[in-house]
């Protein structure tokens, strides 16, 4: 691209001289801003690319990507989820019956959402059954009246393997000493920690108890989907209910969960925006940084005019120098935004550890997730090049366009 006479001149320039030492600074600073906005933006987009996924992968992971109810309990639940599984884009199903109430246990209480679930179904639209810390998800067995709990809600109400908990339903029922509300004893058999927000609000039981404690005839309140395609929920959502319109109506996780998925995607959006301006800015630094350049070399520019350079020869000298800074902070930057990538969740995980700063107690994970993807380090680094490049065409113009007679007469 360059000529080797343009490559020698311009790298000479990149050099300090004593007097264009404030030029070489003024470069130095372009080159570092580059550096940081490269490495920083590559470390934030890694960043809320760990959150997307981990809420792909925990919350979806757990909560219904895709539903079906019915008002009334679904006797021939198995034939309804074999027709839904015939959609291509449905990977698995499993009937579900729900409730909420309110766990009590040693003086403790605490609302939850508890699910019946059939264990052979479950494990495969869940992925409770890789995050069991204790017991398993196939102890749920009906009739024995047992509970799979988040490990959070465990600890709140000071709970172990074994232990008695007792489930009130938010409904009366009467009886010789008056209106009493309705609970039932379960015994703790399972352990999963997932996140949270989900370890402290979701509880399993088996379908049949949670029928028996609804009184309700043998059956399901609805099939849950797992998808392929996380976004082609509505659409499933939407062919299962066909299937009996007038006695199911869908549902899925973009009404449940779809605020928190949008406010991630923008808040990667604009995030990465911000952040890009810091290369702009840096871009904008080689400009002024060459521009000086120009000003300083005036006479040498004339010289080598004099002596049969080209003005595109003028123009790949000033150019290189442009370059140079370019390639050295697009490339330190980008070593280190994938360092500090791949290394940001284990030393931000320290710091919490070693200060006790609990800084994720606000959000879903109780940690910080990073995910570096190909992709947005190609854009960044591609992006970074570019604006480099573009960078250098006016000054370098400017300089193949100085006449040699004009300058020297003041030399």
């Amino acid at each position: 691209m360059f000529r080797p006479l343009a490559l020698f001149i311009g790298l000479r320039y990149t050099r300090a001289e004593r007097s264009n030492r404030f030029i070489s600074f003024i470069s130095l600073i372009s080159m570092i801003g580059l550096t940081l906005g490269v490495a920083v933006l590559i470390t934030v987009l890694s960043v809320m690319n760990g959150f997307d996924r981990e809420l792909k992968t925990r919350i979806l992971g757990m909560v219904p990507q895709a539903t079906v109810t019915s008002p009334e309990v679904i006797s021939d639940w198995k034939q309804l989820a074999d027709r839904i599984k015939e959609d291509p884009e449905v990977a698995a199903v499993a009937p579900f019956i729900q409730l909420q109430g309110m766990l009590t246990s040693n003086g403790q209480v605490a609302g939850i959402m508890v699910t019946g679930v059939d264990p052979e179904y479950e494990k495969n639209v869940s992925i409770i059954n890789e995050h069991m810390t204790e017991g398993s998800i196939d102890t749920l067995k009906g009739g024995d009246f047992s509970i799979v709990l988040g490990e959070e809600m465990v600890q709140s109400l000071g709970l172990s393997i074994g232990d008695k908990v007792t489930l009130v339903l938010p409904e009366a029922s009467p009886s010789p000493a008056g209106v009493i509300p309705r609970f039932k004893r379960f015994t703790l058999t399972g352990i999963f920690s997932i996140s949270p927000e989900v370890d402290s609000l979701m509880a399993f039981i088996p379908m049949n108890d949670a029928a028996k404690l609804l009184r309700l005839p043998e059956g399901a309140q609805g099939i849950r989907m797992k998808l392929d395609d996380l976004f082609n929920a509505p659409l499933a959502a939407q062919k299962a209910a066909a299937i009996a319109p007038e006695q199911l109506y869908p549902n899925d996780w973009t009404q449940t969960h779809g605020n928190l998925f949008g406010a991630i995607q923008m808040e990667k959006a604009m995030v990465g925006l911000l952040l890009f301006l810091i290369i702009l800015v840096a871009a904008f630094n080689i400009v002024s940084s060459l521009v000086m350049l120009v000003t300083d070399k005036k006479a040498d520019i004339a010289i080598l005019k004099t002596f049969g350079a080209s003005p595109r020869l003028i123009t790949q000298v000033f150019m290189v120098q442009g370059v140079v800074i370019g390639v050295i902070g697009t490339v330190a930057g980008t070593v280190l935004g994938v360092i500090f990538a791949l290394s940001i969740s284990d030393i931000l995980g320290w710091i919490n550890q070693s200060f006790g700063l609990n800084l994720f107690d606000a959000y879903f994970i109780n940690y910080l997730p990073s995910q570096l993807r190909l992709v947005d380090v190609v854009l960044i680094t591609g992006a970074s090049f570019v604006l480099s490049f573009l960078a250098t065409i006016y000054p370098a113009r400017r300089a193949a366009k100085i006449q040699p007679a004009q300058t020297l007469r003041y030399e």
